[in-house]
Formats: structure tokens, C-alpha cells, sequence
């Protein structure tokens, strides 16, 4: 019977003296596949090989001793083994998902303008728009110096950021992704490095693709350096930079793991390539070409149950951790197998935060090899940051977060997070680039928050109004109309979809919430013409966000629905839903639809497997969220009736928002459990699907048992699935209809 257990084994990787515990773990799951026997690799938090040893043989026993397993044992087991073997054997036993929005909060709340005078305002933008560059010239930080948050045109800000302006000492909470996404990522990266090796791509490529995630998500260069092999292109130069010393030592023992790795992942691709090309028997071109795609899956599959692949990933996870040993200030609270959950700090030096919070926030090229960045989930800071255009301290709290994208396939559907931060906030400011002004991404984000009721959070922000030129436009006037222009087409499109109260609410409040802003980028010269300009509409968003108080209530009248109605609501939603993913699945052909890379539709399972409920740009749970609220919000503008005289389009206006608010909430969740919870092993089914057609066969899977029994079409033939879905959309509609007391019979 002891054979059956698994057994512990002691490793320690290049360069590093501390040792670490491997074994399979009889009570945890891969997510993945939903099979037992996790691989689990963590620290013994010692450098001595004979205390390693002991606490290896403890290991090993309580492997042997199926009685200790389970969570009510822990104490049990803490009596006979020391605390570090039995926190590494019972960690994520415990259950429940880790709350980083809470522990932000139990550090630095943040005030509510239902008990204070702050306004939470969420700053939203395509990315590269100056969303974050608005921000810095609220909180006051200088664009050359202080470099807080950063800024790029490129995708720069993946994680929350939260500043509330307050009087007081500078103080800081950081909360950093769990462990078990960072090495999910840096095995994706792995894997993509061993296909560039596959396909004979230069060292430097591989290289890159070890170290930046293909949604750019993940860039552990930031955290690790470039690594020790350089491409050579027309802008290369000899110089090294503004690297310091320090830098410059830590990376040396980092790029010797980093060669050893990448030679790792080139014998990796060889021995798999070699014996799948055999198995495979390619011998024609177009025979390879198939080959091609099946080694790509093939590869994946093989390699993670490598050791010498998971020892690549160990090495690299081995050096990420050690970055957090680099930092001087605050304290760095870990989770109980060592694994980095919050850092906080305070001083009253502004110079001194400053530098400390950009280890986890920058972008600055120089501190690659350095950043903690690409690991942060979330960064909450407080104290006197103002703007330097004024002598008073707003009292706000500004949000920023990840910019949503630049193209109508990455950004038509708003992400469930930011979902949920639209619904925290008072205000959310819509930034918007003047040269180029409601195109995708703005038009999603309107269409958000007036179908869930919330656009009277609205303000609009034209960026870069000083690169608004023309022979024609030969004032600010001239130039602000001109933007303003372009959003009549749009409006009007919006109204079509989705009816004549969301056209109406979205006028009125670029009629008299928006602002025009110029040369955000430097420090305001409030003697210059522009820069007075500009300040002064500075002060007018601060007023506009101050001026969004709670909205004034219904009057007596309420609406009366049919259900019958709501049935219709219903299907034209779940066929949009299915219209949407069947083209992108390879499942169907649509007209500016494209067909999802087979591999995107694999890391979707995978991370649903995971328990996530997105990959990149693909959103299944926000998407039929979306197609919901949408339809329904429809619905709502057209009741057959009213308990009372009919109201004004005003007090109409407010009854639906309120309506349509509650209800995005409810619908939030009803997707979420129908999509993701619901279907968790039919998401783990989907990933491992692996050989010939697999891609055919994912992809079907996720239609036929995830997406049609997540959101079966209402027929006129009656079905459990049907009937249940229907059921449901229809509970949550009616609780959130009665709750301002309104009918759905």
C-alpha cells in the first residue's frame, strides 16, 4: 500500500543556497484537468542540507499518513512535524479565494460619498488616450520627475491603481497576484519560448518570448532584465543605458539562469520535436504544415509533466521571488508558504514614497531587471498629493485601471472587473483623444454605463485638444464643436440599439459634463494661453465631479412589464450571445467576425479551468452579461403600462436607471454561475482535448456544453435548459423591477 503514496524529493536551483520540497499532492487538483496530485514545489526557508533532509523525511511521512490529510487534522499534524512542512501541505486547502480589494481596505480605507464629502472617480480611456496622464495632473505628480502612475502609448497600466487625496503622511498598500497565476503565465511563457526554438527563430526571440507574455500582461523582463541575449536591428546603439551598479551585479547571476533555461527550452523542443515529427510521420509539405499546429498543441501537453520543463519554470519563479528580498522600506506581508500578499509603507518623505512605489508601478526601461510591476494586481496609495494649478486639496479618490484596448474586437465588451468598478464609483471619467474621438472603445464604454443605469456618472475628457487643427477651425470653439460633431452619428446609432432613453441620457450629459484638455503631458504653464485654458477646464472636472451627488427619487408612478416581452428580450440576447462566439470558435462564418487562433481558445479553457472568467480580450461571462443587460434595458423604456399617472421623460429616466443599475448587478452573477461556475468541468473537459481535430473538438465542446446550456435560445419548443435559463433571467429582472416597486406580470 506505501507505494501508492507519493514521496518528496529535496531540489535547489542554479545560484540559489536556499532548498525547496517537491512531491504530488494527494489532496489537491489540478485545475487544469481536474486530476489529483498537483505538483507542488515551495521553500524550506533554509539553506542547511541536513535540515532539509528532516523536514523532507517529515514530508514523506505525512504522505504516508492518509489520516492527516484532511484540514481538521492540522492541528494533529502540527504536533508531530515542524509548521513549515504542514503549512506547505495543507496551503489552499483551507479554501476561498484571496479578497485583495478587502486587504487594500484593511490598510487604507477608502472614504464613500455616502458618509463624507469624496467622490470615487474612475478615470476610463482607450489605451494611450492620457487617462493616466489626466490623473497625474489631479494628484499633482510631475510628468519628468516623479514619472507616477506611468504612463506610455502602449499598453502600460494592467493593474488597479487607487490615490486618495488626503492630509497626512504618504502611505502605501500594495497586493500582488497569487503564486499560482504567476507560474501559470511563466509556463505559458516556456512553452512559447520551446515553439520558437521548435521553429529555429533567433536566440534573442527566444529569449523575448520566455520573458513577455504574449497579451503583454506578463512582462517579467521588467522584473528580470532583457536577459543576456541581444538582437541586433537598425536602432541598436553600444550604450548600456542608465543602469546602476546594483542592477547591473543582480542581473549578472539572473541571466546565468536565464541561458540555462533557454538552453533547457531548446532541448526540450528538440527531443519533442524529433519524436513528433516521427509519430506523426510528416513527409510532405502540406503534411507539415498540419504537423505544425498538432506540435503546438502536442507540445504544450508534453512538456508540463516534463520535470525539466517544470525545473525551468522553478529556477525563473526562483529568481522573480528573490526581487522582493530588494526592498528597503515598508513591511511585506506573505502568505504562509512565503509568497508575497501585501507590502506597506509610510513616511512623511514625498521624494522617498515617490521612489519606492515605482518599484511596483514603473515602466522606466533603466529599472528593468529591478520592477516588481508585472506582479502587482493592485497599488492603493494616500496623502497630500494636489494639483499644482491650485492651492486646495480635492477630496477624491481617483481610480485608474487597464486601458480598453483599440480596436471594436478588443474592446466591445466591457471586463466583468471593470464592471464592478464602474459600479463603485460616483464618477467616472470618460477620456477620449480629440484627434480621433468616439471611435470603439469610448462607444463600448458608453453603451455600459447607460445600460446599467449608470450614466449619470458620466463626464467626458477630450485629450489632446492642442493637435485639433484646420484651416476651418480657427478657434477653441471652432475646434470643440468640431469634436463634438463627431458624436451625433454615434449617438444616433446608439439610440437605435438600444432605445430613445439612452440616446437622450448620453446627450444630455455631453451637453453639459465634458472638458477639453491640452498638453496634459507637461507641467501646466498657467501663464500661457493654453495652459490657462487648461486649467481652467481642470477646475471644471473637479466641479463636475464634485457635483455628482446621489440621484434625486422616483416619484409615484411606477412601470408595469410583461413577461412576454421579457421572453423576447431574452432570446434576441442568447442569439447575439451565440452569433458572437460560433465565428470566433471556427464554428460558423460571419461578416467581421474572425475566427479566434485555436491557441487563444485553449488558454480561454485553461483559464476557466482555473477559475478565471476571461483570457485577453475574450470575456464570455461579460459577453452574455452584456447581451442581457442590453436587451433588457430595452425592455425596461417600453412598459405597457404605469401605477399612476405617466411620468416626464426626466422622472421616467431615473425610475429605469435605478432599475437597470440593480439589475446589472444580478445579471452580473446570473452570467458568472451560468458560464463559468456552472460549467467547470466542461471547461476542464474542453482543455484536454488533445491529437488530431482536438482544436475542431474544443471548440464544439465549448459551444454544445458550455455556451448552449449556459444560454439556451427560448423556443417555441419548451426545454429544462430553456425553461431554466429563461426562469432565471426572469427572477432576477422581477426582484430588481419590485425593488423600486414597479410590476412584472
Amino acid at each position: 500500500m506505501a507505494d501508492n503514496f507519493y514521496t518528496a524529493s529535496l531540489s535547489r536551483t542554479q545560484g540559489r543556497n536556499t532548498w525547496a520540497v517537491i512531491f504530488r499532492h494527494p489532496k489537491r487538483t489540478d485545475p487544469t484537468t481536474g486530476k489529483e496530485g498537483l505538483r507542488v514545489r515551495q521553500s524550506l526557508k533554509t539553506d542547511k542540507e541536513e535540515e532539509a533532509a528532516t523536514l523532507r523525511d517529515q514530508m514523506n511521512m505525512l504522505l504516508e499518513n492518509p489520516q492527516l490529510w484532511d484540514l481538521g487534522a492540522r492541528e494533529q499534524a502540527l504536533a508531530l512535524f515542524d509548521p513549515r512542512v504542514v503549512d506547505i501541505f495543507f496551503y489552499k486547502l483551507e479554501g476561498g479565494e484571496t479578497d485583495f480589494l478587502m486587504l487594500r481596505d484593511g490598510v487604507i480605507a477608502l472614504p464613500s460619498s455616502q458618509s463624507s464629502d469624496y467622490r470615487r472617480a474612475l478615470f476610463l480611456g482607450t489605451t494611450g488616450a492620457g487617462k493616466t496622464t489626466a490623473l497625474r495632473q489631479i494628484m499633482g505628480t510631475d510628468p519628468a520627475k516623479e514619472r507616477f502612475p506611468s504612463t506610455s502609448t502602449a499598453k502600460t497600466t494592467v493593474h488597479e491603481t487607487e490615490v486618495l487625496l488626503q492630509d497626512g503622511p504618504y502611505r502605501a498598500v500594495v497586493t500582488f497576484f497569487p503564486m499560482e497565476d504567476v507560474r501559470e503565465h511563466l509556463k505559458e511563457c516556456v512553452s512559447a519560448a520551446a515553439l520558437a526554438a521548435y521553429r529555429n527563430e533567433s536566440d534573442a526571440e527566444q529569449m523575448r518570448r520566455l520573458l513577455t507574455h504574449v497579451n503583454q500582461r506578463f512582462r517579467f523582463n521588467y522584473v528580470l532584465g532583457n536577459g543576456p541575449v541581444k538582437d541586433s536591428s537598425d536602432f541598436d546603439d553600444d550604450s548600456n543605458g542608465d543602469t546602476d551598479a546594483e542592477a547591473s551585479d543582480l542581473l549578472k547571476g539572473t541571466n546565468d539562469v536565464l541561458s540555462s533555461a533557454l538552453a533547457s527550452v531548446k532541448e526540450l523542443a528538440v527531443r519533442y520535436g524529433t519524436s513528433l515529427r516521427t509519430e506523426l510521420n510528416a513527409t510532405e509539405e502540406k503534411d507539415q504544415r498540419v504537423i505544425d499546429e498538432l506540435f503546438e498543441e502536442e507540445l504544450d501537453n508534453r512538456t508540463r509533466d516534463d520535470e525539466a520543463f517544470q525545473q525551468v519554470v522553478d529556477a525563473v519563479m526562483d529568481e522573480i521571488e528573490e526581487r522582493f528580498a530588494l526592498l528597503p522600506d515598508g513591511k511585506l506581508r506573505k502568505t504562509k508558504v512565503g509568497w508575497p500578499l501585501t507590502w506597506t509603507w509610510e513616511t512623511e518623505d514625498r521624494d522617498a514614497f515617490i521612489a519606492a512605489i515605482s518599484r511596483f508601478a514603473s515602466n522606466y526601461s533603466p529599472l528593468f531587471g529591478t520592477l516588481l510591476t508585472p506582479l502587482v494586481n493592485g497599488v492603493r496609495v494616500a496623502g497630500p498629493f494636489y494639483p499644482t494649478w491650485t492651492t486646495d486639496q480635492p477630496k477624491l479618490v481617483l481610480l485608474d485601471g487597464e486601458g480598453l484596448g483599440h480596436t471594436p474586437r478588443s474592446v466591445s465588451t466591457i471586463s466583468t472587473t471593470l464592471s464592478k468598478r464602474i459600479d463603485m464609483a460616483d464618477a467616472v471619467i470618460l477620456v477620449d483623444n480629440a484627434t480621433q474621438p468616439m471611435l470603439a472603445a469610448p462607444v463600448a464604454a458608453m453603451k455600459e454605463l447607460v445600460s446599467s443605469g449608470n450614466s449619470a456618472k458620466l463626464i467626458f475628457a477630450f485629450t489632446h485638444f492642442d493637435k485639433v487643427s484646420g484651416d476651418n477651425l480657427p478657434s477653441p470653439s471652432a475646434r470643440a464643436q468640431h469634436v463634438l460633431a463627431s458624436a451625433e452619428n454615434v449617438l444616433s446609432a446608439i439610440g437605435e440599439d438600444l432605445g430613445p432613453f439612452a440616446e437622450r441620457a448620453l446627450r444630455a450629459r455631453l451637453a453639459s459634463s465634458r472638458v477639453f484638455l491640452a498638453g496634459l503631458d507637461q507641467r501646466l504653464d498657467v501663464e500661457s494661453k493654453d495652459g490657462k485654458r487648461t486649467t481652467s477646464q481642470l477646475g471644471k472636472l473637479l466641479e463636475l465631479i464634485d457635483g455628482i451627488v446621489e440621484r434625486p427619487k422616483p416619484i409615484d408612478s411606477r412601470p408595469i412589464y410583461d413577461r412576454m416581452n421579457l421572453v423576447l428580450a431574452v432570446e434576441r440576447a442568447a442569439e447575439s450571445f451565440h452569433n458572437g462566439w460560433r465565428p470566433r470558435l471556427g464554428l460558423s462564418v460571419k461578416q467581421g467576425q474572425v475566427k479566434e487562433h485555436w491557441t487563444r481558445i485553449k488558454a480561454l479553457s485553461r483559464r476557466f479551468a482555473m477559475g478565471s472568467d476571461h483570457y485577453d480580450t475574450l470575456h464570455p461571462v461579460a459577453d452574455l452579461k452584456k447581451e442581457l443587460q442590453q436587451r433588457l434595458y430595452v425592455l425596461l423604456q417600453n412598459p405597457v403600462g404605469w401605477n399612476g399617472p405617466e411620468p416626464t421623460d426626466d422622472d421616467k429616466q431615473s425610475i429605469f436607471d435605478a432599475i437597470a443599475e440593480d439589475l446589472s448587478r444580478r445579471l452580473l452573477d446570473l452570467a458568472s454561475r451560468r458560464v463559468k461556475s456552472e460549467r467547470l468541468g466542461d471547461w476542464r473537459n474542453a482543455y484536454d482535448e488533445s491529437g488530431p481535430r482536438s482544436t475542431f473538438r474544443r471548440a464544439k465542446l465549448i459551444a454544445e456544453r458550455v455556451y448552449d446550456l449556459a444560454a439556451p435560445v427560448p423556443d417555441v419548443t419548451p426545454s429544462p435548459d430553456r425553461n431554466a435559463f429563461l426562469q432565471d433571467v426572469a427572477t432576477v429582472t422581477r426582484e430588481s423591477v419590485e425593488l423600486v416597486g414597479a410590476t412584472l406580470r
